[in-house]
């Protein structure tokens, strides 16, 4: 099915070319597009293995670590954990991440048999149903644009808000299978304007490699880890960057295709072992040779790039331990 719906695609995309030719010309354009897209051999190339794969259930929040995932159109998905399905927001709707309130990064959410739990530290944890049909649905404002989150109620309100401790009011919503998710385009252009996300900032997925982050630590005072990236992938067996050239990469039975590279802002300054944010590394360093070409500054501007965001042609299960294959046709 992939490579007919490849086919099909690619046919829609060349129709003009198609109308614009006559008789014969039309027949070696149509068979062209075959051999290219369903006839020819797809190239298959080995690049690394899946070492780990993280959700993160809580936008800002810590990650949960999985032996496998479900990767859904919007993102992985193990049992009740989705990828970024909670969000903290403030008393008016609008989205908190650890940009404000950098301790977030501390605070682990989970759920599972229908109730979902919090802890942080010096807290007590906090246990709540994870389906509360009666609390309000919340409109909610990520990057100005709207999006639904159903309240998780007043003591998940009072436990952020004294845990967060800066003198204002915080509610925790959490977005349902109902809801209408938001468009990634309206954010970042490059995407497909029918590929839909909830509350990341920009996309359902993005993979990084251990040896990128290695590389990174190599030139830094004090080394970072993954879990300052929050990746939802992370790959083993590569060199530094090699992710930066898997346009079309198959792990099991899923394909994600790349859309563009993770432009990095402040929030990795964050260390996510202490919740203190410095506002200086890596980022800095990270600008210092992680930086687009000149022709793209009016996709990134002035964030450097580190790591992969993809979209998902092919749904299915992914599990640490996973061949990652680079493919390609031609």
């Amino acid at each position: 099915m992939y490579f007919k719906e490849v086919f099909l695609n690619a046919f829609t995309e060349n129709k003009k070319a198609l109308l614009l030719a006559g008789g014969a010309g039309l027949t070696a354009v149509g068979l062209g597009l075959l051999y290219k897209y369903v006839l020819q051999p797809e190239k298959v190339a080995r690049v690394g293995v899946v070492s780990q794969l993280l959700i993160h259930p809580l936008k800002s929040g810590k990650a949960v670590s999985v032996a496998l995932a479900e990767c859904q159109q919007i993102g992985l998905k193990y049992g009740e954990l989705q990828d970024r399905h909670w969000l903290v927001i403030t008393e008016d709707g609008n989205f908190v991440t650890a940009r404000q309130e950098p301790r977030l990064v501390l605070v682990s959410l989970t759920s599972e048999w229908g109730q979902t739990c919090l802890n942080g530290p010096d807290m007590e944890e906090l246990r709540f149903p994870l389906l509360q049909p009666n609390n309000p649905v919340i409109n909610c404002r990520v990057f100005s644009r709207d999006i639904q989150g159903r309240d998780c109620g007043d003591e998940a309100s009072s436990w952020l808000t004294r845990y967060l401790g800066a003198g204002k009011t915080y509610r925790l919503v959490h977005f349902e299978s109902h809801m209408t998710p938001r468009r990634a385009a309206d954010n970042e252009p490059l995407f497909p304007h029918n590929e839909k996300i909830v509350y990341p900032d920009i996309g359902p997925v993005m993979l990084l490699s251990e040896a990128s982050v290695k590389d990174l630590s190599s030139r830094l005072e004090k080394g970072v880890t993954v879990a300052r990236f929050r990746p939802s992938i992370v790959v083993s067996g590569c060199e530094a960057f090699d992710e930066d050239t898997w346009e079309d990469i198959q792990i099991g039975n899923v394909r994600l295709h790349r859309v563009m590279a993770c432009g990095r802002c402040i929030s990795t300054t964050v260390d996510p072992e202490t919740g203190v944010i410095t506002r200086k590394q890596p980022l800095d360093t990270l600008k210092s040779y992680r930086m687009c070409d000149p022709s793209q500054k009016n996709i990134y501007k002035s964030a450097p790039l580190f790591g992969q965001m993809y979209v998902v042609s092919k749904t299915g299960v992914l599990q640490v331990g996973d061949v990652v294959y680079k493919t390609s046709h031609g």
